[in-house]
């Protein structure tokens, strides 16, 4: 690219690119939060060596399980419904043959996906639904997630593997053209280099300035490499308002904070914008009025890229005149109450301080 601007726009929909001299986590690390105007970015880790239509259903499997969790971010007026009840069943399928009637969503296959997420969103498992053809479920799934994200595209971040042998490689890249054309992603494969495969257009993008000066000199994580730690096939955005979809740690610290008066006033997965020529921050957890910062850190958090920018981001946040909790998801999940009492002591000490503005 040419320029630093709009530097996702390429490759375009419906298309599979290799990028050229990419370390798909920096990347990660820059598409957090989306940028304005970008597509919404889903970050897919494949297993190694399958066949084409392997790798085809497992990039369907893990795009279809993003759309279950984001149930119902892409269904208007689907949170108000209680659960799959037989009156619930019905309000749902209504909900989603209102919606089809004036948008691209092939009706049969948005009615049949909510009414599975609202039986899952119960604890009732998916049921015996209709089966589609890889091609309806591949563009299904991408306007489900077009949808709850409010973007017109998707593109799918694909992490090429280490060591993956040239017939691996060449499955691979026939599963990502596949995925692009039939479900119109956009498909970005970034790592090693594809050796045996040259199908694959490759091109060149201009990181953003912030991105590339992340790598001079950023002092590495306890484990800078993630520490073999088992990373999710597929990670994708969370919604503004609610805690992350995927994080069963942030899903758990919001059910022990619900019930307690002084959590009031909290926002999850908001973005601070803090300076016009700043990189914004998308902040896990927040009391803007306080100005308390709680993030709750996966594995992904070790990872050399992702561990360099929050020690950033955090030195930046203090020097705002925030305070930074960070949590791991070992820490939530094991002990929620103790948790919650570092986060109320640090909160009512900053509401008692005795210069607070």
């Amino acid at each position: 690219m040419s320029s630093g601007v709009r530097w996702w726009s390429e490759p375009p929909v419906g298309q599979a690119s290799f990028l050229a001299d990419v370390d798909p986590a920096l990347l990660g690390v820059g598409l957090d939060p989306l940028p304005a105007g970008a597509p919404a970015v889903v970050r897919f880790r494949p297993p190694l060596a399958l066949s084409v239509d392997r790798y085809a259903g497992a990039f369907l499997d893990a795009l279809d399980g993003a759309a279950m969790s984001l149930f119902p971010g892409w269904l208007c007026g689907a949170e108000r419904l209680d659960g799959p009840s037989s009156l619930g069943v019905e309000a749902v399928r209504a909900l989603a043959a209102r919606m089809a009637a004036g948008t691209e969503h092939f009706g049969p296959f948005l009615v049949a996906a909510a009414e599975r997420a609202l039986r899952i969103r119960g604890g009732l498992g998916p049921g015996d639904g209709p089966r589609f053809p890889a091609e309806v479920r591949a563009r299904g799934l991408r306007a489900l997630l077009a949808e709850a994200y409010r973007r017109d595209h998707v593109a799918v971040l694909v992490d090429i593997p280490a060591s993956l042998p040239p017939a691996g490689e060449h499955a691979l890249a026939v599963a990502a053209q596949w995925l692009a054309e039939h479900g119109r992603f956009t498909v970005w494969l970034a790592g090693p280099r594809l050796r045996s495969v040259d199908r694959i257009p490759v091109i060149r993008i201009r990181l953003p300035a912030g991105l590339a000066g992340l790598t001079e000199g950023a002092g590495p994580g306890p484990e800078p490499d993630g520490g073999g730690a088992e990373l999710p096939v597929l990670s994708f955005p969370p919604l503004s308002g609610a805690p992350r979809a995927d994080s069963a740690a942030e899903q758990a610290l919001e059910r022990a904070l619900a019930p307690q008066e002084w959590a009031r006033g909290r926002r999850w997965n908001e973005v601070l914008e803090w300076h016009v020529l700043g990189k914004a921050y998308r902040l896990d957890l927040f009391w803007p009025d306080d100005r308390l910062v709680v993030e709750v850190d996966g594995d992904e958090h070790r990872q050399r890229w992702q561990y360099a920018d929050d020690r950033r981001r955090d030195a930046q946040l203090q020097l705002l005149g925030h305070a930074v909790l960070r949590f791991t998801n070992e820490q939530v999940l094991t002990d929620p109450y103790a948790v919650t009492v570092t986060v109320r002591d640090l909160l009512l000490l900053r509401r008692n301080a005795p210069n607070r503005k």
